[in-house]
């Protein structure tokens, strides 16, 4: 009924509340636990969370719940309060921002509950003692400006009563991810754009590489916000996720065995999983639930041992806890890292702390509660006294406080709220400044400034801009949140219950987007189970340079099994998606995780094989001279003219040319050696066989002859060898100039025929002329060698046709087989084939053609006479 009368209504000014004299006195007074008041010309309301009232809730110790107090002092928040009485303290002292002027607040205790927030926004609009918000009598203790606390379901809550009024709100914790245009119109967040926080988590997990994670989050709007909008950008860059859990809510206590229970099975789920890596998306009371899970898991029989994680918290968060649980074990949370907005140590503050006496400050309604619990005494006092019957004496020192309990230096939260006190300073500063300038109404400064509308400070807060005592620059984006970056914490705990956080990096969001992140991997302590290494988050093992992955069936994309790099591949990081081939002057190294420079090869004259085949060439080209020479030297012997002299020599020139050719294939390959290599061959060789041709065809056209009645008497005496010499010379040159003019042969490299080598060898330029080249040369051979079958059957004495016979035989045989050979083999092996195929074809004719003949004229010089051939003739 109250608040529906007060969203129906509108404050009063002044005079109508002279009017209203008497509602206001007959309204029941408020009741002023937990609150610090302070006066001054301008007010300042703050609403924290402070305290939880367990009437709402049961969340006590395991196994079995426990009735408390109905207090539940929270000692870690109290600093929020001390830092807004500190920065009000030092505005206050310095007559440089607020001149004349005095700041005042009021403080509320939200007790994390959205009735308390309502109550508390009500109050601050009603005459002090008096739940009447719309007939205030004292309006000059009006707030002009309202700090909400970081839980943002409260914040919410108190947006929702203070926003019919126009109340401008300073939050010092993240923006709600729901919220309408009313609730955040007058709304300025001492919070920095919170997709630069998520941006910044998703960085740290890749930095670290953890792409196999879990997540916890809390059942609210913005929980269930964060899995819906924030995850899947997650899954986008290459994070899958274990488990996706929430946190059990705090429920009354007819349901705390649910509460356990779902708490259970979400433990079960953690410790069982193989994530390391956790995300806890949380507020900055979620640290309390986090400390029920080794109590969680010590119910169910379930060992932490060497099984905690990596906690990656949110700059939400902070380190709270119930009473109870001040002596439970906090090294589950040792190598935690968590997202802090960017804060320093202030000048003084641990002073003002050390300073603060329960004695001294009679209006902290906070002071009294946070001294019993923080120091587990009891002041003078039956209802405050503790079981142990331990008297406050209000000179316990707080610097001796462990962390668990308190924290002497300033928390991120703090660091929020007082920068929000010098904003509105600051704001007030620049709004009594204009009043001056516009009016010229020094006099009246103090007046005016005083008698403004809380709406009308809203105008200025979002234009500060200024240096803090830290020396750090304090405004606002156009958003209304805090330009600021973010601090990566280290989580350090000590066995005392004590903790250190350790900043360990930061997240500039003013920084290029490669250079956001900035994390000193050797500052960070991880968990106790790691052995000081940097912990892996991954659903199974990397894949191994020389691996690739390959996805599993049925499971996230960040599961796959490992396979080796096919031949010829290599993979050289971990974890690739596909091995890669290597450049073609490289091959893959055994390992498969790297290429080695291929070897240019050729067929040189420094290795064995080269040595082999240019002394063989060698060799046989001496013998063929030698032959030549004993030929001319006999020149005038029978066994010579009846042979042909003209022709046994053109022929003889001609093999010790094919022999020297060989040459030509052993080497480095130039220009010129690779457009004479298979010409030179091809010419050479043709002209040979011609000379065979045309001495078996001359030996066949005598005899014919001799036959009676024979036309062929009529060819007898005629110089038929040179025309058939040069008829087939000419058209084998004919071949070849066709091919040096249309695709002559060139140097190239071939860097795919063989794995590990790159071979310098002659491109034929034209395979078909080259064919062209080698069919013609068979063609002779066969003609030769069927004209030679036909006269084998000749006197001896002066046939050489079965000599001939036998030598095409072998000729024929050596290119055959050259052929399919020569096509199945690569490199420098392929001219070895060529260069044996010419010497074993060409030693073939010089034996099987001379070497007889040779036999006669050295070794049976008697043979070798005109009567030996008549007698044998007749």
């Amino acid at each position: 009924m109250v608040l529906s009368m007060m969203l129906a209504s509108v404050l009063l000014p002044p005079d109508e509340c002279k009017a209203a004299v008497a509602p206001c006195s007959i309204s029941d007074p408020l009741p002023i636990l937990h609150k610090y008041f302070q006066s001054g010309d301008v007010v300042i309301a703050g609403i924290m969370s402070q305290i939880y009232i367990t009437s709402s809730i049961a969340f006590t110790e395991l196994p079995t719940p426990e009735l408390f107090d109905d207090i539940l002092p929270m000692t870690q928040l109290y600093q929020h309060i001390l830092a807004l009485a500190f920065a009000v303290k030092e505005i206050n002292e310095n007559p440089q921002i607020l001149p004349n002027i005095s700041l005042g607040f009021h403080i509320y205790n939200s007790h994390f509950s959205p009735s308390w927030t309502y109550q508390a926004s009500m109050e601050l609009l009603s005459s002090q003692e008096r739940l009447l918000p719309n007939y205030k009598c004292d309006v000059q203790e009006t707030p002009k400006v309202v700090i909400g606390g970081a839980n943002s379901d409260l914040r919410l809550h108190m947006s929702t009563i203070l926003s019919m009024y126009k109340m401008p709100r300073l939050i010092y914790g993240s923006s709600p991810l729901t919220t309408n245009d009313i609730q955040a119109l007058f709304t300025h967040w001492i919070f920095p754009d919170g997709t630069q926080q998520y941006e910044g988590i998703l960085q740290l997990l890749l930095h670290f590489r953890w792409v196999w994670i879990g997540v916890l989050f809390l059942q609210d709007d913005t929980g269930e916000r964060f899995v819906q909008n924030i995850l899947p950008m997650f899954a986008q860059k290459g994070i899958c996720f274990d488990f996706i859990e929430s946190f059990p809510r705090l429920t009354s206590s007819g349901e705390f065995d649910e509460m356990v229970e779902e708490g259970s099975k979400t433990i079960s789920i953690i410790v069982g999983s193989t994530a390391n890596a956790v995300i806890v998306h949380g507020e900055i009371q979620t640290i309390m639930v986090m400390r029920m899970i080794p109590k969680l898991a010590e119910t169910n029989d379930v060992s932490m041992q060497g099984n905690t994680k990596v906690w990656i918290m949110t700059a939400q968060m902070d380190f709270t806890s119930f009473p109870f649980q001040r002596g439970w074990d906090i090294t589950f949370l040792h190598g935690a890292l968590s997202f802090a907005v960017h804060s320093k140590d202030l000048p003084g503050f641990q002073k003002f702390i050390q300073m603060r006496k329960p004695t001294l400050e009679k209006e902290d309604g906070f002071l009294r509660v946070f001294w019993e619990e923080a120091f587990n005494c009891g002041f003078p006092d039956p209802a405050s006294e503790k079981k142990d019957g331990k008297l406050c004496t209000g000179e316990e020192n707080i610097a001796s406080l462990p962390g668990s309990v308190f924290e002497a230096s300033m928390t991120a939260h703090s660091y929020s709220i007082y920068n929000a006190i010098y904003i509105l300073a600051h704001a007030l500063h620049t709004m009594q400044s204009t009043k001056l300038n516009c009016g010229a109404m020094a006099g009246g400064a103090r007046g005016k400034l005083t008698d403004q509308q809380p709406w009308q400070v809203h105008h200025f807060l979002g234009r500060v801009s200024f240096n803090n005592s830290a020396g750090e620059e304090v405004s606002f984006e156009q958003n209304g949140e805090l330009v600021a970056g973010f601090d990566i914490v280290n989580w350090v705990t000590f066995p005392n219950q004590s903790f250190l956080r350790a900043k360990v990096g930061t997240m500039d969001p003013q920084a290029p987007p490669e250079k956001r992140l900035t994390i000193h991997d050797d500052g960070i302590m991880w968990p106790n189970w790691s052995n000081q290494a940097q912990p892996t988050s991954l659903c199974n093992e990397n894949c191994h340079v020389g691996y690739r992955k390959n996805k599993k069936e049925g499971k996230p994309f960040c599961c796959y099994d490992c396979l080796p790099c096919p031949e010829g591949k290599i993979s050289n990081k971990e974890d690739m998606d596909d091995c890669l081939e290597c450049p073609g002057n490289q091959y893959a190294n055994n390992e498969q995780d790297g290429c080695l420079p291929k070897d240019k090869t050729f067929l040189s004259y420094g290795e064995p094989l080269g040595i082999s085949l240019a002394t063989l060439a060698l060799f046989f080209s001496c013998i063929t001279a030698l032959v030549l020479q004993i030929f001319t030297k006999h020149r005038d012997t029978p066994i010579v003219k009846a042979n042909n002299r003209s022709l046994t020599y053109i022929l003889l020139l001609f093999l010790l040319l094919s022999f020297l050719c060989a040459l030509l294939f052993i080497g480095q390959p130039e220009e010129v050696t690779c457009l004479l290599r298979q010409t030179a061959f091809g010419m050479i060789f043709s002209v040979a066989i011609s000379c065979i041709l045309a001495k078996t065809a001359i030996v066949v056209l005598a005899f014919m002859a001799t036959k009676p009645g024979s036309r062929m008497r009529k060819w007898v005496g005629k110089p038929l060898g040179t025309p058939i010499v040069f008829s087939c010379s000419l058209i084998q040159a004919t071949i070849c100039s066709i091919w040096l003019a249309t695709s002559p042969p060139f140097p190239d490299i071939d860097m795919d025929s063989m794995t590990e080598e790159i071979i310098l060898e002659c491109n034929e330029g034209s395979t078909v002329m080259f064919y062209c080249v080698l069919g013609f040369m068979g063609l002779l051979a066969v003609v030769s060698f069927t004209v030679a079958f036909l006269a084998r059957k000749l006197p001896d004495s002066f046939n050489e046709a079965k000599f001939i016979t036998f030598s095409m035989l072998v000729f024929c045989s050596v290119w055959l087989s050259f052929v399919p050979t020569y096509l199945s083999t690569k490199g420098k092996y392929m001219m070895a084939v060529e260069i044996f195929s010419i010497l074993a074809s060409g030693a073939g004719l010089l034996g099987c053609i001379f070497s007889p003949k040779v036999y006669v004229i050295l070794l049976r010089p008697e043979l070798n006479s005109r009567r030996q051939l008549i007698r044998i003739n007749n």
